[in-house]
C-alpha cells in the first residue's frame, strides 16, 4: 500500500482512539492526579494525544489547558505544550508567538532533561550499541532522548521561521547538532531493537519521533543555498530530501501519535516551502493523498482546511480556494492570529485576479491586525492602491505617498538583523522619500511584490489570469516608452520586461519571453538601483531553457545567478530556490 493511502489507517487510529476523551475528559485528567503525583509514560502519551486532537478541532486553549499543569512533571505533556505554542509560532509568524515558542522550548528542554539517563548521550548510547544490547537503557530514558532531540529540532525550526538567511541557524550550530546526533543515535537504537525483536510497549510512539526527526532533519537540511551546506557539512551535517520525505512518509501513515505532525510537515514543504524557497514545482496527488484522511477527521479543523485551499490554489482552482479560505475564517474565533493567515491568502488571490480593491480590503486588515512586519503590510497596502485609478484612491481616504514614506521607519531588527521582505520593501519605498524633489512613482509594484513571492508559478494554470496579466504589463511597458526618461527609467523597463517575460512563459510563448529575459540581462550595467532583477532573470532563463529540453544551459544560467552576484535585494531567497532547482535537475553544485 502506498504511505499515503496506509496514512489513513494510521490517521484514523489516532484520531478515532482519543476523540470521546477529547470532548471532556481532559480537564477530569488535569484534576484526578495529585500535585505530587509522577506522570508514567503512558498516561503522558495518551494525555498528549487527547491534547493534539483537540488541537487539530480548534479547540486550542482547551489543548493547552490540559497539557500545561503537568508540562514540567511529564516529558510528553512538555513536549505537548511546546509543540503547540511552536506550531502557533510558526503558522502566525509574529515575533511574540516566536518568543513563546522559544521560551516554552527551554522549560520543555529542561523537564526532558530530568528523564534522560545520567551520563553524557553519546557515552550511553555508544556503550550499548558498541555491545549490541539494549540493557543499558530504560524505555522511558529512550522517549525521553527522542522528546529532547524533538524540542532542540523545534528550536530550529523556529530559527528558521525567525531568520530566512540562516545566520542564527549556524550560530545555534552546536544545540542543533546535538539534536541531530540524538536522532542518528535514536535511528541506531530503532535499528537494534527492530533487529533484536525486542518487545517494547510504546516503540511505535519512539519510531514516530524517530521518522519525524530524521525526516524533517534531513528535509531542513536539503533545501539550504550550497555555500551553507558546506559550512554545515564541515561540522557534520548532511541532508537527504528522498530520505527525508520517505521517512516523513512512513511516519504519516504509522499509528504514533506524531502522524499528524509528520503529515503537516509533508504539507507545508509541499504547498508552501517548495513555493518560497523553491522552484514551483508542486508534488500536488501527494499533498491531496496526506490531507484527505485528516480532512476527513476534522472537517472543520482550520489547519486541515488551510491546506486544503492551499492545493486548490496551486490546482488553479482559484474561486474554490477563495470559498475555503474564508471557511477557513469562519469556523473558528479563538485563535485570532490564524485569520491573518488566510487574509495573506485572500488578498493574493485578488491581486491575481486583479481586484485591486479586494486585495486593498485584505492588505488594511493585515495591517490594522496582524503584528508580522507592519513595514511589509503597509508597502503591500501602498503598492496595491497604486494600481487603481486615482478617483478609486480617493474613496478610500488613503495617500499612498505617505503609506510609502511610512514604511521606513516601521522596519523592525531581529537579533540584529532585518527582515528581507521587509529591507526590500524600505528600498523600493525611497523613491517616495521627502528629501526628493517629487516622488517618482514605482512601475507594477504589486505584481513586483507577487514576483517576488512567487505568485506566477500559481497563474500558471489559468491561462485567463495570465492573459490579463500580459495586458496590464504591456499597458505599463507603453506608458513607459511615451514618459521623459529618468535615473530609474532603465530599471523600470528592466522591471516591466522580467514581469512580461514571465507572463508569457506562462502562457508558453517561449521565444518571446527570452527576448524579454535577454533584454534585462544585456542591460545589466546600466542598472542604477534594482540589481536583483539580473539574477532573478537568469533563474527564469534557465526555467526556459529546461522546459525546451536545454538543462545545460538551464545548469549553467543558474549557476551564474548564483557565483556571479551577490549583495542585491532578496539574494537569501534566490539561493534558496536555485539550489532547488539544481536538486531537482540532478545535477551536482559545483562552486
Amino acid at each position: 500500500m502506498h504511505p499515503c493511502a496506509a496514512m489513513a489507517t494510521g490517521s484514523h487510529h489516532f484520531a478515532s482512539c482519543h476523540t470521546k476523551q477529547a470532548s471532556g475528559q481532559h480537564r477530569s485528567s488535569t484534576v484526578s492526579r495529585s500535585p505530587s503525583t509522577t506522570v508514567d509514560l503512558k498516561s503522558g502519551l495518551e494525555e498528549c494525544a487527547v491534547a493534539l486532537n483537540l488541537f487539530l478541532n480548534n479547540k486550542f486553549t482547551d489543548a493547552l489547558e490540559l497539557l500545561q499543569p503537568w508540562a514540567k512533571d511529564s516529558m510528553y505533556h512538555a513536549l505537548g505544550y511546546s509543540t503547540i505554542v511552536v506550531l502557533q509560532a510558526i503558522m502566525t509568524f509574529e515575533q511574540q508567538d516566536i518568543q513563546n515558542g522559544i521560551s516554552a522550548m527551554k522549560d520543555a528542554l529542561q523537564t526532558c532533561q530530568k528523564y534522560r539517563k545520567k551520563c553524557t548521550v553519546v557515552e550511553s548510547f555508544s556503550s550499548f550499541l558498541s555491545r549490541g544490547s539494549l540493557d543499558q537503557m530504560t524505555e522511558e530514558e529512550m522517549h525521553a532522548e527522542i522528546c529532547y532531540a524533538e524540542c532542540l529540532l523545534q528550536k530550529a525550526v523556529l530559527t528558521f521561521v525567525q531568520d530566512e538567511n540562516m545566520i542564527n541557524f549556524i550560530k545555534g550550530g552546536m544545540k542543533i547538532r546535538t539534536s541531530y546526533q540524538i536522532y542518528k543515535e535514536c535511528l541506531s537504537i530503532l535499528h537494534l531493537i527492530q533487529k533484536n525483536k525486542v518487545e517494547q510497549q510504546f516503540f511505535y510512539e519512539f519510531e514516530g519521533g524517530v521518522k519525524l526527526g530524521i525526516g524533517a532533519f534531513n528535509l531542513m537540511l536539503s533545501l539550504l543555498p550550497a555555500r551553507i551546506i558546506r559550512l554545515l557539512e564541515f561540522i557534520g551535517f548532511s541532508g537527504n530530501r528522498e530520505l527525508g520525505l520517505l521517512q516523513l512518509r512512513e511516519g504519516a501513515s504509522g499509528r504514533s501519535m506524531r502522524s499528524p505532525l509528520c503529515c503537516l510537515t509533508m504539507l507545508a514543504f509541499h504547498t508552501y516551502i517548495s513555493l518560497i524557497l523553491g522552484t514551483g514545482e508542486v508534488n500536488l496527488v501527494e499533498a491531496e493523498s496526506l490531507l484527505a484522511p485528516f480532512l476527513q477527521q476534522f472537517p472543520n479543523g482550520s489547519l486541515m482546511l488551510f491546506y486544503h485551499a492551499r492545493i486548490e490554489l496551486l490546482k488553479g482552482n482559484v474561486e474554490k480556494a477563495q470559498e475555503i479560505f474564508r471557511k477557513c475564517i469562519s469556523v473558528q474565533e479563538e485563535w485570532k492570529q490564524f485569520h491573518h493567515l488566510c487574509y495573506w491568502e485572500l488578498m493574493w488571490i485578488y491581486v491575481f485576479q486583479q481586484n485591486w480593491m479586494k486585495a486593498y480590503y485584505y492588505s488594511d486588515l493585515l495591517c490594522k491586525e496582524s503584528k508580522w512586519s507592519k513595514a511589509t503590510y503597509v508597502y503591500l497596502k501602498a503598492a496595491i492602491l497604486s494600481m487603481l485609478p486615482e478617483e478609486d484612491v480617493v474613496a478610500t481616504k488613503e495617500n499612498v505617498v505617505t503609506l510609502f514614506r511610512q514604511v521606513d521607519g516601521l522596519k523592525q531588527r531581529i537579533a540584529g538583523k532585518s527582515i528581507p521582505t521587509e529591507k526590500f520593501a524600505v528600498r523600493k519605498s525611497r523613491r517616495y522619500s521627502s528629501s526628493l524633489p517629487e516622488p517618482v512613482k514605482l512601475v507594477l509594484p504589486a505584481l513586483e511584490m507577487m514576483y517576488i513571492w512567487n505568485g506566477f508559478p500559481i497563474v500558471y494554470k489559468r491561462k485567463d489570469l495570465s492573459e490579463n496579466l500580459l495586458l496590464t504589463v504591456e499597458k505599463a511597458e507603453a506608458t513607459l516608452q511615451n514618459e521623459n526618461s529618468s535615473d530609474y527609467s532603465v530599471d523600470d523597463e528592466c522591471l516591466v520586461k522580467l514581469l512580461k517575460g514571465c507572463c508569457l512563459k506562462n502562457l508558453q510563448r517561449p521565444l518571446q519571453a527570452e527576448l524579454c529575459f535577454n533584454h534585462v540581462i544585456q542591460s545589466e550595467k546600466l542598472l542604477k538601483f534594482d540589481h536583483y532583477l539580473v539574477p532573478f532573470t537568469l533563474f527564469e532563463l534557465a526555467f526556459l531553457y529546461k522546459s525546451q529540453g536545454e538543462i545545460d544551459k538551464a545548469v549553467k544560467a543558474l549557476e551564474t545567478a548564483r557565483n556571479n552576484y551577490k549583495d542585491y535585494s532578496m539574494e537569501s531567497r534566490l539561493h534558496f530556490r536555485i539550489q532547488a532547482a539544481l536538486h531537482l535537475w540532478r545535477k551536482p553544485f559545483s562552486d
